[in-house]
């Protein structure tokens, strides 16, 4: 044999040696040097653990925290693990709950497919952080039972209740909807922001599947393509002014009705508020939470009514503006134009509507200054008779489309659940109702005058009230009114939401807008609401006086404005149930709105005015 070809055998010997030796070692290490080989061998289980993701949050226009991540904790259990002489009374003691509770939540119906005793279910969820804390300390101690983190929700001010709105967790519709992505105990978005933008809050759950042996010990965690991070949800930022809602929700308090403030050129909303209010922390997800609920929605005045947007009320004198824009764009009336008041509106000698006395009305902007209802019962009617007399239907659905072009009978389309549309009366409802009550006798523009001044059919919504006042500041178009700007992402870019650029014009030339706009400065300066006048800002406005229906209490109090005159920055809405006179309540409560909005403060000299309305109680008694 050569010397080569030994040498070669020798090498191939060696390294078979070679191999042989480390197969030794390996089977050496896996048997008997690394337990968690052994461990992993003996392991019969894998348990699957979902992953909750933080809950976006939620901040003010000016990045002030609104709403936060409030942590707790549920426990899990797996039923064929735990421990049957595991301590009980230790283990009760340390989460605060009895006997009775511990056997009552282990009791599950073990045939049903909802339930399995190798699978994990919630034995106990909403545990502070200071019980778990206490707990899980002795948590070795008590095998079958797993913790898992959550985030439901805190809020740091007491403020915006019914905009931010609240969570629950999940119903069974929504669980066996195979589609939503929902398992039981979930939480989901209730109402407010929360439920608006619950796809953009809620993130999305992670899952970790954890490897157990035959005692049900956690060996270790099983990496693969099954298993996700939770990515947590976007943060929000609000069109919200934190310190303007605090400031109105404190001026309507002991009050019943809503303020709406927007920014005219933006549509964003500054305000919006629905009082009575309450404080969103009572319904944290807390032991308290169900007694907490059951007390506001059993109180008669329906504090979980936002009526901001699902209160319609009638717009009362708020309404004339209008009819003299329309009046105006149609060329049947000119702003000089004087009409004679006797304190009504008189029809054949016979009085048919009620005035009040002032000044003889030489122009538009005098009707509006003293809110004349025989002038606009007369503009009204020219309006309604532009066809003809006996042709009312015709010249009401031109009205009608002027309404609808103000974003009157029908959703703005705020990103926020539950709007209402409002109302106005169209020609066929008129006829129907003639057809039904009067046999057949047709209705003419005398029948339907009280619309002129805002009553009748006629309703709104008080956000519809404000966006309307933002139209009168725009002189002619509105923005969409909206509540979120924009969203950080999970790399803290923000990113501003499109889509409320485009501005929505009303069909009035601009022209128009000259004496309606004067006269609502002089509604402030020598008119109806001389309380709402404000040294040093113009303010542009208007009061109206609803009738209250109910049996109960005053009339209702409304009025908007907006300012300053030029360039305005603020238009704002108020409507407070029950306190009489537009310029009561309403005029002086936006008045203040707007000075804290422009100024940051109220001047000395109105201070006593801020706290007559911080200290009116206007609650009547309610059965």
């Amino acid at each position: 044999m050569s010397d080569n070809l030994r040498k070669r055998q020798f090498t191939i010997q060696t390294l078979f040696v070679l191999a042989a030796l480390l197969l030794i070692y390996k089977a050496l290490e896996i048997q008997v040097l690394d337990p968690s080989f052994r461990a992993k061998a003996n392991a019969t289980t894998i348990g699957k653990y979902v992953e909750y993701p933080s809950r976006g949050l939620i901040y003010d226009r000016n990045y002030d925290l609104l709403v936060y991540n409030d942590l707790s904790f549920d426990l899990l259990a797996t039923y064929n693990q735990i421990d049957p002489d595991m301590d009980t009374l230790k283990f009760c003691e340390l989460l605060d709950i009895d006997k009775k509770h511990f056997i009552d939540a282990l009791k599950k119906d073990w045939r049903s497919p909802r339930f399995s005793k190798s699978v994990p279910f919630v034995f106990l969820s909403k545990i502070p952080v200071e019980t778990f804390n206490r707990f899980k300390e002795s948590l070795y101690q008590f095998p079958g039972f797993t913790p898992i983190l959550r985030n439901s929700r805190g809020y740091p001010h007491e403020n915006a209740a019914h905009v931010l709105g609240y969570i629950r967790e999940v119903n069974r519709e929504e669980v066996e909807d195979e589609n939503s992505g929902y398992a039981l105990g979930d939480y989901v978005g209730a109402s407010g922001l929360e439920l608006a933008y619950e796809d953009s809050l809620k993130g999305k759950k992670g899952l970790r599947l954890i490897l157990k042996d035959n005692m049900g010990r956690e060996v270790d965690e099983v990496k693969g393509k099954n298993t996700a991070n939770p990515i947590a949800g976007q943060d929000l930022v609000t069109t919200l002014d934190l310190d303007l809602q605090a400031f109105a929700e404190e001026l309507m308090q002991n009050k019943i009705g809503s303020v709406v403030a927007i920014e005219p050129s933006t549509g964003e909303i500054l305000t919006m508020l629905s009082t009575p209010t309450y404080d969103p922390n009572k319904l944290k997800i807390t032991k308290d939470r169900g007694r907490a609920y059951i007390q506001l929605d059993t109180n008669p005045y329906k504090p979980f009514l936002d009526r901001s947007i699902m209160a319609q009320y009638p717009p009362g004198s708020l309404f004339k503006p209008f009819v003299a824009l329309i009046a105006m764009q149609e060329g049947l009336l000119k702003e000089d134009r004087t009409i004679r008041c006797q304190g009504a509106y008189y029809l054949n000698g016979q009085r048919l509507t009620g005035c009040h006395n002032h000044p003889t009305c030489f122009d538009v902007s005098t009707a509006i200054q003293h809110s004349c209802n025989a002038y606009f019962v007369t503009v009204f009617r020219d309006i309604i008779d532009q066809k003809g007399f006996y042709n009312a239907p015709e010249g009401l659905d031109v009205f009608n489309n002027y309404l609808d072009r103000f974003g009157m009978g029908k959703r703005l389309g705020v990103d926020f659940p539950n709007e209402k549309q409002g109302n106005y009366p169209t020609s066929k409802y008129y006829t129907d109702w003639f057809n039904r009550q009067q046999q057949g006798q047709k209705w003419n523009s005398v029948w339907v005058r009280s619309l002129a001044i805002g009553q009748g059919e006629l309703l709104t919504t008080n956000l519809q009230l404000a966006n309307m006042a933002a139209i009168l500041a725009n002189r002619g178009f509105y923005k969409t009114p909206h509540l979120v700007k924009g969203r950080i992402e999970n790399d803290s870019t923000y990113t501003p939401f499109k889509g409320y650029d485009q501005k929505i014009y009303v069909g009035i030339d601009e022209k128009h807008f000259t004496p309606v706009v004067d006269g609502m400065e002089r509604v402030v300066t020598a008119g109806t609401a001389r309380g709402a006048y404000t040294p040093g800002i113009s303010i542009c406005g208007k009061t109206g006086t609803a009738e209250n229906n109910q049996g109960t209490g005053e009339d209702h109090s409304i009025f908007f404005a907006f300012a300053p005159k030029e360039n305005p920055q603020i238009a704002v809405a108020v409507y407070v149930e029950n306190g009489g006179w537009g310029g009561t309540y309403a005029a002086p409560i936006a008045s203040l709105v707007i000075e804290k909005y422009l100024n940051g403060e109220i001047q000395p000299g109105r201070k006593y005015m801020e706290e007559r309305m911080k200290n009116a109680n206007l609650l009547i008694d309610l059965p």
